[in-house]
């Protein structure tokens, strides 16, 4: 006997109950639905795009809303999983948007479809906000630990903006003041998007080439199942144990520079 209960529940119900702006494009990129979340969010928007209801939308082409629909329609037969970035809308209104392909079965690249999420959707002032509170909690002091040995202790979200930013303030530091070691504490990050992987490794390979060895601690579990594919990064629990492997190093190489100093 199954213990599953019985259900019957449409697909319709199912996308309206769900908290986030969802619209659904078909393969020629044209609005054919909208659920309830995303009429009423939109409801704003409208006006900016010459329309009197959200529900107008549906049956426009989504180049409509773009500047560039070339490139749009491009990307869009390129994505694979899916594509997320974040979006200024009239350049009023910032929005992540989520676009996935809807495959009718399993297993087959065939796309029969575009579903489409609009997530933290946010007036120009909100989300200029958002970002001074992000450099804000970006600029941080650059403490001097050790010899030569800079400590950087992250806080809050992380994403593209705050990575290049990271990248140039470190490199500046590390050339202007004779920087050989870089300890990245990561431990009150509290989330990333997946591209701040790659601006891992760049500040990584960036250093590499001006003879600074980056090292990060302060690594939960869960940023560690964001950050695993960094390559050749050394990692430590604690910035405790980051630093004794600086002295280490440091000491080993001071040993190595008296013994060359007796010959």
């Amino acid at each position: 006997m199954s213990n599953q209960l019985p259900i019957d529940i449409t697909a319709t119900n199912t996308l309206n109950s769900i908290g986030e702006n969802i619209l659904i494009a078909d393969t020629d990129f044209k609005i054919t639905w909208m659920n309830r979340k995303a009429i009423q969010s939109l409801q704003t928007i409208a006006p900016y795009y010459g329309l009197s209801r959200a529900e107008d939308m549906i049956g426009l082409n989504m180049d409509h809303f773009h500047r560039s629909p070339d490139y749009q329609r491009g990307m869009m037969k390129e994505l694979g999983e899916g594509h997320r970035a974040r979006i200024m809308i009239a350049d009023k209104i910032a929005a992540d948007i989520v676009i996935t392909p809807i495959h009718p079965l399993e297993d087959t690249a065939e796309i029969e479809g575009y579903m489409v999420m609009l997530m933290d959707v946010t007036s120009q002032a909100e989300e200029q906000k958002r970002k001074d509170q992000m450099i804000k909690e970006l600029q941080v002091p650059i403490i001097h630990i050790w010899e030569n040995t800079i400590a950087l202790p992250l806080l809050g979200d992380m994403d593209i903006d705050r990575g290049d930013h990271l990248i140039s303030m470190v490199l500046e530091e590390c050339t202007s003041k004779q920087i050989e070691f870089v300890l990245l504490s990561l431990g009150g990050v509290k989330q990333v998007v997946n591209q701040f992987t790659c601006t891992i490794q760049s500040l990584h390979d960036c250093l590499r080439l001006i003879g600074v060895e980056l090292i990060l601690v302060g690594i939960t579990p869960e940023l560690a199942l964001t950050i695993k594919d960094i390559f050749n990064v050394r990692t430590f629990r604690s910035a405790n144990a980051g630093l004794k492997y600086i002295m280490k190093l440091q000491g080993n190489a001071n040993r190595s520079h008296g013994d060359l100093g007796s010959l």
